[in-house]
């Protein structure tokens, strides 16, 4: 690798080497190469390390690039659409009036935004400020990276009210911070930004509830915007996620290690707990009172707790004198080579077809009924259904506590009638944001999760669990996801101060990731998400906690 100051260097796309100029940007040389590609080219790899395209090459180097259309591009083109909406806010509101802008959680292809400060925000406000995002677009302004010493950067962003900013670097090893400048504007994002607003073709902002909802395209579909459809069951638990944040003072990372350093954490962990043992105890409460509810229909995304949750919904219930008994969904499995595959020749376990649907409903139509019924065990090695005697009738105050993925799926349970269940979705929806601009997304921490117990329980490589991740996520938006609001209730699993616990499982997986991987630039932006956060001892969660599911010591068998 040659690095010194040169008139040209040799630069190798696509195995072909050209000659371009010193000081040419990567994004000068996408634009050589953009024909080749089906979408917008969003950041270079060279050598296997991510640039953005502002970035001026500097020596003799072989470069990828990845779109829009992948990952890392996607990300960076949400975090570009962010910082554009923040800057448009505060200039069409005026700095002076707004306390604070956060990015809250994502509904589908919508980004929700709360605000406070002295406005308030009305269909006209929103339109005034998505014409300043398409104005700041059609300039095509230049976003401007810039390393800033720690003191200057804390100056700068006490001076733009931005003092979550300042909270969480209190806590980064580095004696500098990357600071983005957008035509005066300044923010702080974790991960790659877009060299010019002019990159940002595809957006909405519409008013929602009390906030904004930023509206843009799939990594699947980069070029459309699908319509905005509302959740509002979801938006309402994520709200009270957010809520249980404000009451417990912790809404961002600095304020979550604020709490660790000042020896707060476990009245954290203990109050936090019993707000989700108060939200279980609600949900038996809802399912005692609707008579004749005998099937309890639990489904969510993967990781999402639903073997802890079922066993502590199964002890609320028993305290309103019902005997709860667990059904596994999986034990209904077809044999194995009656499976679905996939169109690489994998099985596909997660669609409703891997199901023998009309066995599950006869057994529960019977149980129904009142009579003894036989129910399966699937045994997973010789991929076959069996019959071991495990038998069940079901008595006045019998009822049944089922998980599997396809319980919000009235095909699932087609024969039953109506009133005889209950379905609850289960997700681990963060509310913990890096700072007020930078959210965590829902996927990352449940994908935390899954590398831990893969780990623990399975010896699978953090590596492995990264490669099946997009599989598992495709399963999930086509089996759980459409049903999500037919559910009776929803309970989010997330805990405020969980990645603080799992930091220390986590990071030694994804070191074991080498450069070159494909799994390699997933790692890094991991652990560089793992580094905002203090690491604590599990010594003093509770042994019942959902987290236990994931970090091992629970007191049920997960």
């Amino acid at each position: 690798m040659n690095s010194e100051k040169r008139s040209s260097y040799q630069v190798t796309v696509g195995g072909k080497t050209r000659e371009f100029p010193s000081g040419i940007t990567y994004g000068e040389i996408a634009g050589v190469y953009q024909k080749d590609y089906p979408y917008q080219i969003a950041v270079a790899v060279r050598n296997g390390k991510i640039r953005e395209l502002f970035k001026r090459v500097d020596r003799d180097c072989t470069v990828e690039f990845l779109t829009l259309a992948d990952d890392t591009g996607h990300k960076t083109y949400i975090r570009t659409a962010t910082i554009i909406l923040m800057k448009a806010i505060t200039e069409v509101v005026g700095a002076d009036k707004v306390d604070r802008i956060k990015m809250e959680f994502a509904i589908g292809n919508g980004y929700y935004c709360s605000k406070a400060g002295d406005f308030e925000v009305t269909d006209e406000l929103v339109a005034r400020v998505k014409a300043k995002m398409r104005e700041y677009i059609e300039k095509d302004l230049c976003i401007i990276k810039k390393s800033m010493p720690l003191d200057e950067a804390n100056a700068l962003f006490r001076k733009q009210k931005m003092t979550d900013k300042v909270n969480l670097f209190k806590y980064r090893g580095s004696s500098t911070v990357n600071v983005y400048n957008l035509d005066g504007y300044y923010d702080y994002y974790y991960g790659f930004m877009l060299p010019s607003t002019g990159y940002v073709q595809h957006f909405d902002l519409q008013k929602y509830e009390n906030g904004f909802m930023l509206i843009l395209p799939s990594k699947e579909r980069p070029t459309q915007l699908d319509a905005f459809q509302p959740s509002p069951k979801l938006f309402h638990s994520m709200q009270m996620a957010s809520d249980w944040g404000e009451m417990l003072g912790v809404n961002t990372v600095g304020d979550l290690n604020d709490q660790i350093k000042a020896g707060g954490f476990n009245e954290l962990v203990l109050v936090q707990e019993a707000l989700q043992e108060r939200r279980i105890s609600e949900i038996a409460s809802d399912i005692v009172s609707r008579r004749g509810v005998k099937f309890v229909m639990i489904a969510g995304p993967s990781s999402s707790g639903k073997t802890t949750f079922s066993h502590r919904l199964s002890v609320q219930l028993r305290t309103h004198g019902l005997v709860p008994h667990p059904i596994a969904v999986d034990d209904y499995f077809v044999d194995r080579e009656k499976t679905p595959k996939q169109p690489n020749g994998d099985y596909d376990f997660e669609c409703l077809e891997a199901i023998d649907v009309e066995l599950f409903n006869k057994d529960m139509c019977d149980l129904l009924a009142g009579k003894r019924v036989e129910l399966p065990t699937f045994n997973f090695v010789t991929g076959k259904r069996e019959y071991k005697g495990n038998f069940k009738q079901l008595g006045a105050e019998d009822i049944l506590v089922i998980e599997g993925i396809h319980g919000l799926n009235d095909r699932m349970s087609h024969q039953l009638p109506t009133e005889s269940k209950y379905k609850i979705y289960i997700s681990a929806l963060t509310s913990l944001n890096v700072d007020e601009h930078n959210r965590i997304p829902t996927t990352d921490g449940r994908l935390l999760r899954r590398m831990v117990r893969d780990a623990r329980t399975r010896g699978a490589s953090a590596k492995r669990t990264i490669q099946m991740w997009p599989s598992v996520r495709r399963g999930e938006t086509e089996n759980i996801f459409p049903f999500q609001e037919s559910a009776d209730a929803m309970f989010n699993s997330a805990l405020i101060y969980e990645l603080a616990v799992l930091k220390q499982y986590a990071e030694p997986l994804l070191y074991s990731i080498e450069p070159g991987e494909p799994e390699y630039f997933e790692a890094v932006r991991l652990l560089k998400f793992l580094s905002y956060f203090l690491g604590v001892s599990t010594e003093s969660l509770p042994k019942n906690s959902i987290v236990r599911e994931f970090v091992g010591g629970s007191c049920f068998k997960v």
